[in-house]
């Protein structure tokens, strides 16, 4: 029997095992960079790399706690968090314009990560870098290939040096076998470099969300009691949400109650002082679908910052996958789903909006929005993914063997 060509050599993902550079494994929020990579842990192994330092540290309790967290966790061996998915944590110094502290995070992570997959017993591996900042390891573990999945716009990030964290995407993005983005505008964005680039838009956990439309699954208790309608959300609450369209709504519509989930990370200025503004604070990921079934509209009051323009905001999915009538500022992502949620900016819109989408909470319209998301799970995301990855690194294989032959 004559060889198969390269190009049809099988490659699959289970050959490899993933070295995956992601958020903080401990975040409040969990972010496409979790989801995805727990999904790759159900089909092979994956180090899961935290890597604190995107931005420079505040000097507050919380990032202080964080700091030893990491430091204390970096020494040990990684902890398994499911069946073929390890975490462990790598430092970051955050002054990366100082040459010699580049050169430390460098030396220092690949070490680490070193030590760790020779612990593992890993041998055939890919880097996976979900955030850009420990971009300089790219290529530093003999690894198959390397994959940048590209998912917010770091540099337009608040608290970050944006001059640095520019240059570190743009490192990784050349460098990289195949780079992944979540929108149709940072598609365009990166089209021009070396790498090919793909459009990998969100997943939903649509199993977990469409839960909110069980009538046996009961509303969060801190919920329960409040004045209706609620108007909702939940997400890190950072500069880019806006608080004082909040504030606004609320002195407008004052019999409403206006539930803020996640945790506050900026000053609420009017907006907390408000009786009908309440700030519940960070909740458990698994139970956002009893306070979404709170909701009588779910809304993304984000400011138009360049990184919610460059942005895919997960939530939105998630709102539409518990069922919720949706009421969110006008970006290019949100106005793919405008036949599904309602599109408004400024005050006078946001709150017509609302009064619309009060007006759409039938069972027909619960079950569209729910049926919408049910193609979009996370698992036929990575799925569709996997199989680039996996033509990439065929490629790949192809062309170094030609390289070899020559």
């Amino acid at each position: 029997m004559e060889p198969a060509p390269h190009d049809e050599t099988p490659v699959s993902l289970e050959q490899f095992a993933i070295i995956y550079f992601g958020n903080d494994w401990s975040a409040e929020n969990r972010t496409s960079s979790h989801h995805v990579a727990e999904h790759l842990g159900r089909r092979t192994s994956v180090l899961y790399v935290d890597s604190p330092g995107l931005r420079a540290p505040k000097a507050s309790i919380r990032d202080f706690k964080k700091i030893r967290r990491v430091l204390s966790s970096a020494m040990r061996r990684p902890r398994r968090v499911a069946d073929r998915l390890w975490h462990m944590s790598v430092p970051q110094i955050p002054f990366r314009r100082l040459p010699l502290v580049r050169r430390v995070n460098t030396l220092l992570g690949q070490w680490l990560v070193t030590r760790a997959i020779a612990r593992l017993g890993l041998t055939r591996t890919i880097s996976w870098f979900a955030v850009p900042h420990p971009g300089l390891l790219a290529n530093a573990f003999g690894e198959a290939a390397v994959i940048y999945y590209c998912i917010d716009d770091y540099a337009a990030l608040p608290d970050v040096d944006a001059t640095v964290i520019a240059g570190l995407d743009a490192h990784l993005t050349c460098c990289a076998d195949q780079v992944f983005v979540a929108s149709a505008r940072m598609l365009h964005a990166k089209a021009s470099r070396r790498s090919p680039v793909a459009l990998a838009r969100h997943g939903v956990d649509v199993n977990l969300f469409r839960t909110a439309a069980d009538p046996r699954l009961p509303i969060a208790p801190r919920a329960q009691a409040l004045p209706r309608p609620i108007i909702g959300f939940y997400g890190l609450i950072e500069d880019w949400i806006d608080l004082d369209l909040i504030a606004d709504l609320a002195e407008r519509r004052p019999a409403w109650t206006f539930l803020m989930i996640g945790r506050l990370a900026v000053d609420a200025g009017r907006a907390g002082k408000l009786a009908n503004v309440v700030f519940a604070g960070s909740q458990p990921y698994r139970d956002l679908p009893r306070w979404a079934k709170a909701f009588d509209v779910a809304i993304v009051p984000y400011r138009l910052t360049r990184q919610v323009v460059n942005a895919a905001p997960l939530k939105l999915r998630e709102y539409l996958a518990a069922g919720r009538p949706v009421v969110a500022v006008r970006t290019p992502d949100t106005e793919r789903l405008a036949g599904l949620v309602h599109l408004a900016s400024g005050s006078d819109q946001f709150l017509d909006a609302i009064e619309a989408a009060l007006c759409e909470d039938s069972d027909t319209d619960r079950a569209r929005r729910m049926d919408a998301m049910a193609a979009m799970s996370w698992d036929a995301r990575v799925g569709e993914v996997v199989e680039i990855v996996e033509h990439r690194i065929r490629q790949k294989a192809r062309g170094d063997d030609e390289a070899r032959d020559s």
